[in-house]
């Protein structure tokens, strides 16, 4: 009888061991997995800084698609947490421009009039569709960033045309109405995708209005900001930023930014900058196909 309770407490003693021990390692293996998926983030943060400062493009047009094939975070996710990443990489040269004095003040209100009832129309219809369509609003966001995809770098790859082009013509717009407008249309576009906060409206305003080229990008940098702070703000509210993975990204563009800017002096950019245009179409049109 002595045997029998004794064997009953070593087989009790030896399950309680081993499934002490196998709680540990599978804590071992999380852990292991949390810290290679945050030096993943730091790396991609740091890859995107850098080529932000080697060419200037923007941030959601590189680091959504990243974010959404590269990391396999939900889209939704992904665009709330791309807006707050742009929110802060904005502000400092934002804050160039204002010192500088390169940024229209008026415009930027006039754009803000417009850009954020149309970002909270679409931060809700996102929020809408997910209530409706459960996990199925993921596939709409995927189209319609790659949509983006392909018009942003087909405008880009253009750019120096479209400018030399419109340089020495009349404004075909003068009034504060219709940058108001652009401004809805743009920022609807930021709250369902966070693309386009600076390239779509920059194009925008470039078509239809007639700036310097430096009041032109200081302007759309300090309306960027207030954008992106909206956008942010809005899908922080929904759930939909993982603040975790912005800070890991921050912390990998600081220094990335600092590099590219470096570098550009020493790049032949204007090639980088294609081949970049480039990937982002076919991008675009991988996603579109899907």
């Amino acid at each position: 009888m002595q045997n029998t309770s004794r064997q009953g407490r070593q087989g009790n003693f030896r399950r309680a061991w081993k499934a002490f021990t196998d709680g540990q390692f599978r804590d071992v293996q999380d852990s292991g997995n949390c810290m290679g998926l945050l030096a993943a983030e730091i790396l991609i943060g740091f890859i995107v800084g850098t080529l932000i400062g080697l060419t200037g493009l923007g941030g959601g047009v590189l680091l959504l698609p990243t974010l959404i094939f590269g990391l396999h975070i939900p889209a939704i996710i992904a665009v709330g947490s791309d807006a707050l990443f742009n929110f802060f990489t904005k502000i400092p040269a934002s804050i160039m421009h204002l010192v500088k004095g390169t940024v229209r003040r008026k415009v930027v209100i006039a754009l803000s009039i417009g850009s954020i009832p149309g970002s909270y129309l679409g931060v809700t219809f996102l929020v809408h569709l997910r209530t409706v369509y459960g996990a199925g609003v993921n596939d709409f966001i995927k189209s319609a960033v790659g949509l983006l995809l392909v018009i942003i770098p087909t405008l880009l790859m253009f750019q120096g045309r479209i400018e030399d082009h419109l340089a020495h013509r009349q404004p075909t717009m003068k009034n504060f109405a219709g940058m108001s407008l652009i401004g809805l249309i743009g920022g609807f576009l930021v709250g369902i995708t966070s693309v386009g906060s600076g390239s779509i409206i920059m194009m925008m305003l470039l078509l239809f209005y007639s700036f310097a080229p430096k009041i032109m990008v200081g302007t759309d940098i300090a309306h960027a900001v207030i954008l992106t702070g909206v956008t942010s703000l809005l899908h922080w509210r929904a759930g939909n930023v993982d603040p975790h993975l912005v800070m890991s990204l921050l912390i990998g563009s600081v220094p990335g930014g600092i590099l590219g800017s470096h570098l550009s002096a020493r790049v032949p950019v204007l090639w980088l900058r294609r081949i970049l245009c480039t990937v982002l179409l076919m991008t675009g049109a991988r996603m579109l196909w899907a």
